[in-house]
């Protein structure tokens, strides 16, 4: 396996507060790498600065060999580097379709020039857009929701809908943050088997997550991070078994 995105030596600090302390994580291409650790540890700051929500102070972050330090997020989305969040951030006053519609790639259709004299390529556009749309909520099966306001659906439906709008940008890297949180067991299995059947397809995977089982049964390697610093990492088992880790989770050796 190949590096796909490497964040190397980041720092990122609040007034006086260091979030991330020269944190170093790589994630493989064709793999599902997790990052784990206790709360205050970094994880969603990492995630923002990855994604461009948030600029490191230092270090740089590369990825597929670009230098992409401090690039916004609809710069990285148009590379294929997407995140969700930990709490769904659907707009509420839309239907589920309409959710996906407007994260769509393709925005030819918002061109005046191309209103005005590409009407046929124009309409061809927003005919795939509204196929793609269909076919991924037929996928993470919430088409017979697509007319209702995403505001009515349960927290596991929405984390599926944050998943699905991340895939309307044709994504290489998904980030996702907390995909268990606030989610019943049969749709945190959903979500899973939905993963790794993407991960099957190329897209490859970052996980922030607390769920621990859901960590040890997707994520191919783990970071653990402490206190803004990478502690170790490795398989699930090695870094499970680390006394580090156990230290850092409960204040003392396991």
């Amino acid at each position: 396996m190949s590096s796909l995105l490497d964040v190397c030596e980041v720092t990122k600090r609040y007034g006086g507060f260091k979030a991330l302390d020269r944190c170093s994580v790589s994630f493989e291409r064709g793999m599902i790498t997790g990052v784990i650790g206790p709360n205050g540890a970094g994880k969603t700051t990492l995630l923002n600065v990855i994604a461009g929500f948030a600029a490191p102070d230092a270090g740089t972050i590369h990825f597929d060999d670009a230098n992409v330090t401090a690039m916004p997020a609809h710069r990285l989305a148009a590379r294929g580097l997407v995140r969700t969040f930990q709490i769904a951030r659907e707009l509420a006053s839309l239907t589920v379709l309409e959710n996906l519609l407007l994260a769509a790639a393709d925005v030819r259709s918002e061109s005046i020039g191309s209103a005005l004299f590409r009407r046929g390529a124009v309409r061809a556009a927003e005919r795939a857009i509204a196929l793609r749309a269909r076919t991924l909520l037929e996928r993470v099966g919430l088409w017979s929701l697509a007319d209702a306001p995403a505001s009515a659906l349960s927290g596991g439906q929405k984390k599926l809908l944050e998943l699905a709008r991340a895939l309307m940008l044709e994504p290489r890297f998904i980030l996702l943050d907390e995909p268990a949180a606030g989610v019943a067991p049969p749709r945190v299995a959903e979500l899973a088997a939905l993963v790794r059947e993407l991960l099957a397809e190329g897209i490859s995977f970052g996980i922030v997550e607390h769920d621990m089982d859901l960590v040890a049964r997707l994520c191919d390697r783990v970071y653990v991070l402490a206190e803004g610093r990478t502690l170790v990492s490795g398989s699930f088992a090695e870094v499970a078994a680390d006394k580090e880790v156990a230290e850092a989770y409960l204040g003392r050796a396991a």
